[in-house]
């Protein structure tokens, strides 16, 4: 590996400090909002169970509300006309093997989507691509089991980090590329959805885009980011959704 990132890496290991696991409820509702065209009557709210690393946790804002996973069960009830009921489960520096072995099975209940977000510490960690098909197919496997529709979500856009070195940032977009390529192909052949939200431009160049530790994304990264995932989903999926 060129000397130049290891160096990098080295630098941001200790002196990029990332924002904690922000307080709040992990759970919520989101309702469709006054004034839309698209209501789906005579159903619940929608389920939706989120599972994984710091983004699924909204690391980088003050409140867990503020966070990813509210951001998307918000654009899901915008599109669906149906509100959303979300729940969010992960740890701070969550591997997909730690999705796989503690935070999946610790969910004992059943969602009507189970989102799976992960990625971006087995980047970092440098695991293999073994490792990353072999974990992300078994979680997939198990997530099948604990929601009636399993979405997993790409990494996030953790090369366009300025917390990160140039030379860093080009190769963790290398893995990106390479990661992201072994999802879609695992997540083709275990017949569920995949989003990439990595490579589309959400304005990671804007300084609203970042959180408060500079690293991971803040309230307007997430809404974002959300609305970039919700955005990519089919109409048939949305319907599936509305019809749960």
């Amino acid at each position: 590996m060129n000397p130049v990132v290891l160096v990098e890496a080295w630098w941001a290991k200790h002196h990029v400090k990332l924002a904690a696991e922000p307080a709040g409820e992990r759970q919520g509702i989101c309702s469709v909002p006054e004034g839309s065209d698209i209501h789906h009557s005579g159903a619940g709210p929608l389920t939706l169970v989120a599972i994984g690393d710091s983004m699924a946790v909204g690391c980088g804002v003050t409140d867990q509300n503020q966070g990813f996973i509210p951001a998307i069960a918000q654009a899901l009830a915008s599109r669906m006309g149906r509100s959303v009921q979300w729940s969010a489960h992960g740890r701070l520096g969550a591997t997909i093997r730690r999705v796989r072995y503690r935070l999946l099975p610790g969910f004992t209940g059943h969602a009507d989507l189970l989102v799976v977000c992960a990625g971006s510490n087995d980047i970092m960690a440098n695991r293999s691509w073994d490792e990353w098909r072999t974990d992300l197919d078994a979680t997939i496997e198990e997530a099948k089991s604990k929601g009636n529709r399993v979405l997993v979500l790409s990494s996030g856009q953790l090369y366009r980090d300025p917390a990160l070195g140039k030379a860093l940032r080009a190769e963790v977009e290398r893995r990106i590329d390479r990661q992201t390529a072994i999802s879609k192909e695992v997540c083709a052949r275990a017949g569920v959805t995949y989003v990439d939200a990595t490579h589309d431009d959400v304005g990671t160049d804007q300084e609203d885009f970042w959180g408060i530790d500079h690293f991971h994304p803040g309230r307007e990264g997430y809404r974002r980011m959300a609305d970039c995932v919700v955005g990519k989903l089919p109409e048939s999926f949305i319907d599936e959704l509305r019809a749960a």
